[in-house]
This record gives C-alpha cells, structure tokens and sequence, in this order.
C-alpha cells in the first residue's frame, strides 16, 4: 500500500509502520483520535498501540450490560467500530464505513476487560477491508467484526484541528 498510514498485522504477517501525516506518531494518533470520539470517551473505550498497532480496550461496566446481565452488543460493535474507524483513518485520507458485520462468539460480564485488535485485509485507492476481533484480556475471543471502508480524497487532518 502506497501512502502514509500505519501498517496492521496483514497477509504478509508482522508489523510495518509506514509514515503517517507529518511527523504524527501512532500514540499521539490515537490520542488525538478518542479525544474527538464523544460516544467512545462516554462508554470509557480507550485506544493505544499493542505490538505496534492499534487497539481499543474498555472495562465491561454496569451501563454496558443488557437485560440478560452481559455486555450489549452495541457496546461490544461501538468499541470494534472505534478500532476499526482509526486503523482505516490512520493513513492520513478520510475513510468511512461502508459495510459492517459482527458477530458474537461468547458473552462478557461486568468487570472484564475487552480489547480489540484490528487486522488490515486489503487497502487500495479507495476501499479497506479490515477485521477486528474482539476478545477478553485473556485471549477468550468474544466476538469478530468485519468492515469495509471508502476512502476519501480529502485528509483527515481538518477533522483533527480544533
């Protein structure tokens, strides 16, 4: 892939760190990235870099259970789709998604500590395919998300300032 951005665990496997707007790097991306996510900083979802790529985490709480006493679902697409959101944006261009699909492999109970870990599939000019899968900290995969997104031709940077 042509282009700035931040590389994800691929086909190819292993990390590659291409270069991101300016001198930007990855931890002050995604800094800046959940500062400007209002649904993710009210759900507590936060974002790092784990071995060199992107992943969000958030503590199941009592406002994120359903009525069967599991984490939600919608709580569980919200932190995929933040994942998701900054590993398609992170190349510097705009990219929204086009198509989304999730699905639930075991439930969480409060106190546990999900994280999400994004994997890009395929990224050309105008399209990224990406998964993220969804698991406890301790491995147990609780769901699998997959996306699409249509890149942009404009940057993400004006989104960025202010």
């Amino acid at each position: 892939h042509a282009g700035g951005g931040w590389g994800y665990e691929g086909r190819a496997g292993g990390f590659l760190r291409r270069r991101a707007e300016a001198d930007m790097d990855l931890e002050k991306y995604c800094r800046e990235f959940m500062r400007r996510d209002r649904l993710g900083a009210h759900l507590g979802i936060e974002m790092g870099v784990e071995h060199g790529a992107i992943a969000a985490t958030m503590t199941v709480a009592k406002h994120h259970l359903n009525g069967a006493g599991s984490v939600h679902g919608g709580a569980i697409f919200t932190l995929a789709d933040i994942a998701f959101a900054a590993a398609c944006n992170s190349a510097g261009q705009l990219a929204l998604a086009v198509n989304t699909q999730l699905t639930f492999m075991k439930p969480a109970a409060e106190g546990t500590r999900l994280v999400a870990r994004v994997r890009e599939l395929a990224r050309s000019r105008r399209l990224g395919h990406y998964t993220v899968e969804v698991s406890t900290a301790e491995g147990d995969r609780v769901a699998v998300f997959q996306g699409t997104a249509y890149v942009k031709t404009e940057a993400i940077s004006p989104y960025f300032a202010g």
